[in-house]
Parts: structure tokens; C-alpha cells; sequence
């Protein structure tokens, strides 16, 4: 095994403690599903058509954009230093 594809699971390493391999195993799938390597090996398992991969790519757009919106609308919503908290309704 090279030097390169070595040094992308360094990152990845999970210690068994007393012997528990089912919560180490728990631990390592956490671990690859935040970092999504499942879907990753999934989309890559088989061939993508050209069409479906624009559509996939526009939906990850999309749903990125939809959830800074969300995001700063909550922040927004929550923030607790503003003078009139519900504007409009006095």
C-alpha cells in the first residue's frame, strides 16, 4: 500500500477498548457516514449517467442554497441583542 492512499485513513483510525468491537464499529461507521465516504462509494459502485449526475449535482446546489437561507433566517430569528424583538407588531 502506497504512502498516498495510506494517509487518507490515518484520520480514520478506531482504537477497540476491552475488547467492544461492536461500538468500535459503531464509531468507525459515524465516522464515515459524517464524512460522507458511504455515499461516495454508493454513487461510485456504478455508472452514473451524464443527465442523472447534472441532476444530482443541481440538487446538491439547491439544497445547499436552501440551507444557508434556513440557517440565516434561524440566526436571524434567534438572535436575542435586538431593541424590538417582534418588529412590525406594535
Amino acid at each position: 500500500m502506497s504512502c498516498r492512499r495510506h494517509a487518507q485513513f490515518v484520520a480514520r483510525t478506531v482504537f477497540v477498548k476491552d475488547g467492544n468491537i461492536e461500538r468500535a464499529c459503531r464509531v468507525l461507521n459515524r465516522i464515515l457516514g459524517q464524512e460522507k465516504i458511504f455515499e461516495q462509494f454508493r454513487r461510485t459502485r456504478f455508472f452514473e449517467k451524464p443527465c442523472q449526475t447534472r441532476r444530482r449535482v443541481n440538487y446538491e446546489k439547491c439544497r445547499a442554497i436552501y440551507d444557508e437561507d434556513m440557517d440565516r433566517k434561524i440566526k436571524f430569528i434567534l438572535r436575542t441583542n435586538r431593541e424590538d424583538p417582534y418588529p412590525g407588531c406594535s
